[in-house]
């Protein structure tokens, strides 16, 4: 194996963040080195260091390029709240990865469906009735309607939007 120094595996996962899958383990667990892996591709949590998959920071970083990467974050992000509601914010698939828990919770479902309309698929089916998460659901995507609780998919607020997104 070639040895490297810190400086040429930075480049390395500048390039792309996916390759700190192949470094050293001891790049793995280096913060700024993970940290520039997981800006380039939120995906290269993945190879991170189990401790590094715990750091907020890092996760949060990664999330911002797809938040795909929770499923690989520490579980505690998953039922963390405030970790979450940030997460929806930037992705609403996040909330795909929250805790059953927080797929109850409406501030978060709202911040999810506002973002990206398809979350709807995600949220307790106590919030796929709730005629304003549902009408910010189907404003950003019409086809949210699918996962509206039954009660709501011929309400004509609602038929009014998804008729407007066509």
């Amino acid at each position: 194996m070639v040895l490297m120094d810190k400086k040429e595996a930075l480049k390395i996962v500048q390039r792309d963040g996916l390759n700190l899958r192949n470094l050293p383990a001891h790049y793995k667990k280096d913060r700024e080195i993970v940290l520039e892996a997981v800006k380039n591709n939120g995906d290269a949590l993945e190879f991170a260091d189990e401790s590094l998959q715990k750091d907020r920071e890092i996760v949060l970083e990664a999330v911002k390029t797809y938040c795909d990467p929770l499923q690989f974050a520490d579980d505690s992000f998953k039922k963390d709240r405030e970790f979450i509601l940030e997460a929806v914010k930037q992705d609403g698939f996040a909330l795909a990865f929250a805790d059953d828990s927080l797929k109850k919770d409406r501030e978060i479902v709202l911040e999810a469906v506002k973002q990206w309309g398809d979350a709807l698929r995600y949220a307790d089916e106590s919030l796929q009735k709730d005629k304003k998460i549902v009408l910010e659901a189907v404003k950003t995507y019409g086809d949210a309607i699918a996962y509206a609780d039954e009660s709501l998919r011929n309400d004509p607020d609602i038929l009014a939007m998804v008729n407007k997104k066509k």
